[in-house]
């Protein structure tokens, strides 16, 4: 099969011909339709996720139909749609997963970073991970959903009642899940970067009531703010901007450094906290949401040789909504 590769740290990805996998057991084959880039990916290409496997085959939000089965897995016939995420397999033993938080599993996979994943024609996947896709859906608008819509809900659970919520950072994630608040009868407010006009337009055409740059105040306090940009310095820009008792989210799995900021922006109660990976669990809970709330997922599709390209557009801002690779 065609595959675009990973050989090391901070070289951009190689188009190669690699040997096509076979499901083994519990297992699934699955023929690529569509993977979207992710930030994480980019965190990986350029060396500041440290351990993943070279050479490797990027990619975590895949949408494909399943060619076969390998032993023992029953769950998917072939044909089936189905989407593969982040969380590629978990222990089951440790303590996280035994308290239902598998997400933090101490022996956790992932794909696309510990096992191969979506930037190529065909991949293999554990079927107790992969999730059915909701009727309604192609599989280039699909492929968002795997990660910037998991996380983003997983983030947005995270911000608990929150009823006026700020994005910073309007990107693949952002643009989802301000829908799910509106579906949720939250208040959206979004923060682009300085002067990015363009996307605060999109911000509100996507129910966003304010809209503006990362630098300026939102007209009254937030109740929560969820951050999907890796930048560092929006944590205390965002508790500025939020009211006490509130919770700022860091969502992304990389960020820069966090500067030093006075007591009193925290003071009030104000939490700061980070979400990792996903569970099952908040798959099952969004996909249901998904298939109710008719999200407009806003793609830009690839071929898969672009994915270079690809993965820079969306490191410069210059993807609206999600880039999406078709093999």
């Amino acid at each position: 099969m065609r595959a675009m590769t990973l050989q090391q740290a901070g070289a951009p990805l190689v188009e190669r011909d690699v040997a096509s996998p076979a499901p083994g057991a519990g297992q699934v084959l699955v023929r690529v339709r569509a993977c979207g880039v992710c930030r994480t990916d980019l965190h990986i290409q350029a060396g500041e996720l440290t351990r993943p496997k070279l050479p490797l085959v990027l990619g975590h939000e895949i949408v494909g139909t399943v060619v076969r089965a390998g032993e023992g897995a029953t769950r998917f016939a072939a044909g089936a749609m189905v989407g593969v995420p982040w969380l590629a397999w978990t222990c089951g033993v440790c303590r996280f997963c035994l308290s239902g938080r598998e997400n933090l599993c101490d022996r956790a996979r992932f794909t696309g970073y510990d096992v191969d994943g979506g930037y190529a024609e065909l991949a293999v996947a554990d079927e107790r991970y992969c999730f059915p896709i909701p009727p309604g859906y192609d599989p280039v608008h699909a492929a968002p959903l795997l990660c910037a819509g998991l996380i983003g809900f997983r983030s947005l659970t995270a911000a608990g009642d929150a009823h006026r919520l700020g994005l910073y950072g309007f990107g693949a994630a952002a643009h989802i899940v301000a829908q799910v608040a509106r579906h949720q009868e939250r208040r959206v407010f979004a923060f682009t970067r300085p002067g990015d006009r363009e996307g605060q337009a999109f911000a509100r055409e996507l129910g966003a009531e304010w809209a503006g740059g990362s630098d300026e105040a939102p007209p009254e306090p937030l109740d929560a703010a969820l951050l999907f940009a890796p930048v560092g310095a929006l944590v205390p820009a965002a508790l500025r901007a939020t009211e006490r008792g509130g919770t700022v989210v860091c969502a992304g799995i990389h960020m820069s450094a966090i500067p030093t900021f006075p007591y009193e922006l925290l003071w009030g109660e104000r939490v700061v906290r980070s979400v990792a990976n996903l569970t099952r669990q908040d798959g099952e809970a969004f996909f249901r949401i998904a298939a109710r709330a008719a999200l407009e997922v806003v793609t830009q599709a690839f071929p898969l040789r672009q994915a270079n390209d690809a993965m820079e557009r969306v490191r410069s801002g210059q993807v609206r909504g999600a880039a999406v690779l078709m093999p």
